[in-house]
């Protein structure tokens, strides 16, 4: 009677929370029309298309609270007898789509499914006048769904979209005249203008002006690109600085990065893994609690063999397994880890590769200074007064980079007098009567402005590992050059070692070049070195080595890591990535840093553990309870008291867990 009361209370607060959930969702549907108008734009940016996942959350709370009236009114029926019939019609309509799997499992799939079992335990329980025994189960198998969809993946409805943040209107250029036109009426011939600061809208060829591009996120160099008159630019990159006439080759689906999000889609699969392992579980118990209840009908007959239907406690893992799940992922979170593949969790414990994009992965976005060269009078200080001066408003990389470097050396920064940009290679300025330059090669070559012959050799090597170099003139005569080198994450060599205290193959793959990709790779003790690898190509290097046998996770941070990505059995990225690698990754780093990549596989092992207790701790009352049926004739209601047993056991050995959890990274905070 008690466990009965509790139970309708329990089932009324969630049905009413359900319908409250449900009736704000159909208030929104049913927006007045001018309501509708405002918030359509905002809705068109960032909210993604309605997925089979979302309709399915809806199917679930529904049936949830259906089954939740189900339970109370057999609650009720102790009281009131005719309450007891509907909520068996109530248990028989929701488990329609029960019955339905069942029955694609027994005649389609000619497979044994715990749908059957489930199924059949149903129809025996309301048989045998055991209305709340049905309702319960009824109940407790889409609490369980409700459980598998919170913990599914929640990128499934925004996997990725290269131009989710596209520009609403391109500048297109007819006549002559620069005609604002929507985006999305772009097309292949048409000649479009972008400017410094825009993203470029569609893949082509430069047919005018000269532009700095930075193509990080798609191709994976480390420096911003040089471009100008027939040379090819590509979708999603960005213009740091000129201004470019484009013709368009490809727009829309047809661009590299589109087709890019197109392969991710295709070969996208959320699936929980644990989810799968619970389900493959329950599976493998069906045929075995069918022969025990087989063999149990001449000992103890229908109410015993009926018992034994609900035996089942194995499918217990479905329900537990999710939550024992939200515990680490909850724990992950506060650590500054987003886990959003629970599967990642099960597989973590088994990856033996790391393997690791170069650039805006290992490095940051921001190069260092290596070193100042001088050509004539002037001093290292002085070069770096100049070109900080002349950089002063600018906000690309390179620029925040010898800005930096002369706060740190104290300089005082002059002010200029006027700036005049040589679009994509330099910038001119006026300091008092000199004119200042600082550019490129390219830049001093346009201005007729030497290099030294002498410097040649430290031109090549520089160039051979990667630098790059910075010049800066006089009134048109070089006075030095600044020496640029992608900083290594601070974090990175720890995080490194760690791994490799794991017995761990770590890796890189990048787009960089050969030599200093190799470098990096020697520094740092990696095992596998790839480089002036194309996209395309990366997720072709993750399948060779999984080919040998190896668990690879990719770490990376770009449209041209997303493949790979995929690829992977386990896959991290970090917050400051790419919308691509950050949709596509199982695992983001909120931090936006590597030095939180040991504790989440130290996270996995201990996931592992929990697991291996919440199997053996929902075990014992069904072993308990099949031995009972058959030395002691125990029948329907304490099978499900056993089996009440068994799932508070298995939920608080996973609750238990999470305190633990919970404690631990309190201890952490309070030190």
């Amino acid at each position: 009677m008690f466990i009965q009361v509790v139970m309708l209370c329990g089932s009324l607060g969630i049905g009413s929370k359900i319908y409250k959930d449900i009736k704000k969702k159909y208030q929104k549907k049913n927006l007045p029309e001018t309501a509708k108008k405002e918030t359509h734009y905002a809705v068109e940016k960032t909210v993604p298309e309605k997925s089979c996942t979302d309709e399915e959350k809806e199917k679930a709370n529904q049936y949830l609270a259906l089954s939740s009236a189900s339970l109370g009114l057999a609650a009720l029926g102790i009281f009131f007898r005719p309450l007891s019939l509907l909520s068996a019609a109530g248990v028989v309509f929701t488990s329609i789509p029960l019955f339905n799997k069942a029955k694609d499992a027994a005649f389609n799939e000619k497979k044994a499914r715990i749908e059957i079992l489930d199924s059949i335990a149903i129809i025996a329980g309301l048989a045998c006048g055991y209305y709340f025994v049905s309702a319960l189960s009824a109940f407790i198998y889409f609490g369980a769904q409700k459980l598998r969809l919170a913990t599914e993946n929640r990128s499934r409805n925004s996997l990725v979209n290269i131009f989710e943040n596209r520009p609403v209107y391109v500048w297109v250029l007819k006549d002559g005249v620069e005609i604002r036109t929507e985006f999305d009426l772009l097309q292949s011939g048409d000649t479009v203008v972008v400017n410094a600061g825009e993203s470029v809208p569609a893949d082509g060829v430069i047919i005018k002006g000269l532009a700095m591009i930075e193509e990080h996120m798609l191709t994976g160099e480390a420096q911003p690109v040089e471009k100008e008159a027939g040379d090819r630019v590509f979708a999603a990159t960005l213009l740091i600085s000129g201004r470019v006439y484009i013709e368009v080759e490809k727009a829309g689906k047809e661009t590299v990065a589109s087709q890019i999000g197109e392969i991710l889609k295709n070969t996208s699969d959320f699936t929980s893994d644990v989810e799968l392992k619970g389900q493959e579980i329950a599976d493998a118990s069906v045929i075995p609690t069918f022969t025990l209840s087989a063999l149990a009908y001449p000992a103890v007959g229908i109410p015993g063999a009926a018992a034994l239907l609900f035996s089942d406690f194995l499918d217990n893992m479905r329900v537990i397994a999710p939550l024992s799940m939200l515990n680490f992922l909850h724990t992950a979170s506060r650590e500054g880890i987003l886990i959003k593949d629970g599967r990642s969790l099960q597989q973590l414990p088994e990856i033996d590769t790391v393997i690791f994009d170069k650039t805006g992965t290992l490095t940051l976005a921001q190069p260092g200074i290596r070193k100042i060269y001088s050509f004539g009078k002037m001093d290292e200080n002085r070069i770096l007064r100049l070109a900080a001066a002349a950089e002063y408003r600018q906000t690309h990389p390179i620029a925040k980079a010898i800005l930096e470097e002369a706060h740190e050396r104290n300089i005082e920064i002059p002010q200029i007098d006027t700036a005049g940009y040589k679009i994509g290679y330099g910038i001119s300025v006026k300091i008092g009567k000199k004119l200042i330059m600082v550019g490129s090669d390219r830049f001093m070559n346009l201005e007729n402005i030497a290099i030294p012959a002498a410097f040649d050799n430290v031109i090549k090597q520089t160039h051979e590992q990667g630098r790059t170099l910075v010049y800066l003139a006089a009134d048109h005569c070089t006075e030095g050059a600044i020496e640029l080198e992608t900083n290594i994450r601070p974090e990175t060599k720890e995080v490194i070692k760690q791994l490799k205290q794991r017995n761990m193959t770590l890796g890189i793959i990048s787009g960089d070049h050969e030599k200093p990709t190799r470098i990096m790779a020697e520094q740092l003790g990696m095992d596998i070195c790839y480089a002036e690898v194309m996209p395309e190509n990366k997720a072709d290097l993750i399948g060779q080595i999984q080919a040998q046998g190896k668990k690879v996770c990719f770490i990376g941070d770009g449209i041209n890591d997303s493949i790979a990505l995929k690829k992977a059995d386990v896959s991290i990225s970090m917050s400051g990535a790419s919308t691509a690698a950050t949709d596509s990754a199982q695992i983001v780093m909120l931090d936006n840093s590597l030095k939180k990549i040991p504790e989440l596989f130290d996270i996995a092992f201990r996931f592992q553990k929990n697991m291996n207790d919440i199997f053996y701790t929902i075990s014992w009352p069904g072993v308990i309870g099949i031995g009972g049926v058959f030395f002691a004739h125990v029948k329907i209601p304490v099978m499900l008291f056993l089996y009440s047993v068994s799932m508070f056991s298995g939920g608080m050995t996973a609750m238990i867990s999470g305190i633990r959890e919970k404690k631990r990274i309190d201890g952490k905070n309070s030190e």
